[in-house]
């Protein structure tokens, strides 16, 4: 059996950077775990279920999935999790990840130990910023040197407004793609593509919600599990 924890935003997850994963693997045989960083139930970006942003069926599937899968209404705190008892960890995007996960020491501490140790890290959109605080057993940042994708500044320009507030009123607190590439991480979020999935080791980077079905595939090929037709 493959396991693997997702760990999900309580500040604003996006819907399909979570549930696009999370049907993928599951069709895939592998078992899931969710944990957020208290405990509590994550919570989906409101944007992300609205029809007008994402359409009327991505919407509706969302929604139905984020109110009804036993897995994302029952988490497990994050600080209780241990890497090495997964074969890989998920961390969806989403604006609010900037507020919690992305900050969390032991959300942190996962993403390390999975990369140095026998797990695979997947890291989508938004969350790709916490490799601009994370950092390897020796202090150093996980990301110094590697190449990775995420959510792009030419993105966050048409969201934010001129003093960083977000739609919602809240200031966003950084831009992933600064953080990122003041980290030492190589970035390259392949704006002239469709999708955008990078590996680097054990490390997987995705952009955004376009590559939410890219980048669970490309997860499943990495832990050698062949996704049923």
């Amino acid at each position: 059996m493959t396991d693997a924890l997702f760990v999900v935003s309580e500040e604003g997850y996006w819907g399909e950077e979570c549930v696009e994963p999370l049907e993928t693997l599951s069709a895939a045989g592998v078992e899931i775990t969710v944990a957020t960083p208290s405990g509590s139930p994550p919570v989906v970006d409101e944007r992300s279920i609205d029809p007008d942003e994402v359409g009327e069926e991505t919407a509706e599937h969302v929604r139905e999935v984020a109110e009804n899968d036993e897995r994302l209404n029952d988490p497990i705190p994050v600080a209780q999790a241990d890497a090495e008892g997964y074969d890989a960890i998920v961390f969806p995007g989403g604006h609010g990840t900037a507020w919690d996960i992305n900050q969390d020491k032991h959300a942190r501490q996962l993403l390390r130990d999975a990369v140095e140790g026998n797990g695979k890290a997947l890291v989508v959109c938004h969350a790709v910023g916490m490799l601009g605080f994370a950092r390897d057993s020796h202090g150093a940042f996980i990301v110094n040197g590697r190449d990775v994708t995420g959510f792009p500044n030419e993105w966050e320009e048409g969201i934010v407004d001129e003093q960083d507030r977000m739609p919602d009123g809240r200031k966003l607190p950084y831009w992933v793609e600064d953080e990122v590439k003041a980290a030492g991480g190589n970035w390259d979020a392949e704006l002239d593509a469709d999708t955008s999935v990078t590996v680097d080791g054990d490390l997987l980077t995705a952009r955004g919600p376009g590559s939410s079905s890219a980048a669970a595939e490309t997860l499943l090929e990495e832990l050698d599990i062949e996704l049923e037709a």
